[in-house]
């Protein structure tokens, strides 16, 4: 059960927004951050600001303790076999694009196939869009059902013995599909093909093991699970990090360098050029201590919860359209919708006197947004220090913007 007084830990939301009470539902696209971790980022840069790896001094360390910390509070999070798999980037589009350069690159050829599916963020399409067009290889769509689900019989019909990568997001950004990724890498891995997870909308939310999902790559960032912007992670399974080269190249990620030939640190320092994101690394391991204190599954059955709530609120509203299953149970804590004859931007610029943040847009998914004949939608989405009352706020003022707009304004 999450705590009553869970908004008191986070600073940003005891403010007013435009005269009203702040009710924030764009977590999705960065989550905000706890005092606790805007502490430790701040002790950091107080106390042992330095950089790592390198100097011999004390602060230097301090520091290097302090960020190698944080990649195993991060192993023992997504419960990877040891911190060689832990690769910290600038984030999940960082993490993909590695993947899509250092490993497609280098294994693809003409005849070859990328499978993805509709749903994708355009993080996990451009990548592949460019490493086909790079070798050769074929990118093909795995179809989405009438309520945007995958159905596991359409993906054993896509992935095929030519099929080398598949590349999936575990939670829609739009639709809030939870999508059977175990079940996705079980059928790529007997096809002979590796398993790509993007994972930036199910670390916050959802206990991840990925022993057990047995994914091959595993993308996320910090900044929409209470960490700060700028830095998350890649998990790969040893056996292809090792075997990877690295996609930027300079200082701290060297073992020898001569006048025409270098070599690398070994795993995952290799991956990790220049001064690394240290701050950044620390905060995430706050943010993991956070979310651990919390508990991964209370923040998912508060969600679950929140979300059924919202569908029967907002349900309710006359000429307004949800878009994904109908089912709370089968998605995450992300509704996406439109209200007849009313732009997303103006239901977002009003839902903003009132002092509610939501998204608005195509959502980096305009692949899924011709698949569901619009331009853009409206998004709330929700996390642990939303509530109720939250929801009822948004269902209010969503009234309020279609009887705004029916009056002819």
């Amino acid at each position: 059960m999450i705590r009553p007084d869970i908004k008191e830990l986070f600073p940003i939301l005891k403010q007013e927004v435009n005269g009203h009470e702040l009710v924030y539902l764009d977590s999705a696209a960065t989550s905000q951050k706890p005092l606790s971790v805007i502490q430790t980022i701040e002790d950091y840069y107080k106390r042992y600001n330095s950089n790592v790896h390198r100097g011999v001094h004390t602060l230097g360390t301090i520091a290097t303790d302090a960020y190698e910390n944080a990649r195993e509070k991060v192993r023992k999070f997504i419960n990877a076999h040891s911190i060689e798999e832990v690769v910290f980037t600038r984030g999940t589009t960082t993490s993909i694009n590695t993947v899509a350069v250092s490993y497609g690159r280098a294994n693809l050829k003409p005849g070859d196939e990328i499978v993805i599916s509709m749903m994708e963020h355009h993080s996990n399409i451009i990548p592949w869009q460019q490493t086909a067009k790079a070798t050769g290889a074929t990118l093909k769509y795995i179809p989405l059902q009438e309520d945007g689900t995958i159905s596991l019989d359409e993906v054993k019909k896509v992935i095929t013995p030519n099929t080398k990568i598949v590349s999936v997001m575990h939670v829609s950004n739009v639709l809030g599909v939870i999508n059977p990724v175990k079940e996705i890498a079980k059928i790529a891995h007997e096809n002979g093909a590796v398993m790509v997870v993007d994972g930036a909308q199910s670390a916050p939310h959802i206990k991840v093991d990925f022993q057990d999902l047995d994914c091959d790559f595993f993308a996320f960032s910090a900044h929409k699970m209470c960490g700060p912007t700028g830095v998350g992670v890649l998990y790969g399974k040893k056996k292809y990090l090792v075997e990877m080269e690295p996609v930027e190249f300079g200082g701290e990620m060297i073992d020898f360098v001569g006048l025409q030939e270098s070599t690398w640190k070994e795993l995952p320092w290799k991956f990790e050029a220049g001064t690394p994101i240290i701050a950044g690394a620390i905060g995430l391991g706050a943010a993991i201590d956070f979310l651990n204190e919390i508990g991964l599954e209370n923040v998912e059955a508060h969600e679950h919860k929140l979300t059924a709530y919202a569908m029967e609120k907002l349900g309710a509203i006359e000429g307004l359209t949800i878009y994904g299953p109908k089912n709370p149970e089968a998605r995450a804590g992300v509704i996406t919708f439109n209200l007849d004859d009313v732009h997303p931007h103006d239901v977002a610029t009003v839902l903003d006197t009132e002092g509610i943040a939501i998204r608005a847009g195509h959502h980096c998914a305009q692949p899924l947004m011709k698949w569901l004949h619009v331009s853009s939608t409206a998004r709330a989405s929700f996390y642990l220090y939303n509530t109720e009352n939250d929801v009822d706020r948004l269902a209010e003022g969503l009234v309020k913007t279609k009887e705004y707009f029916s009056n002819g304004f």
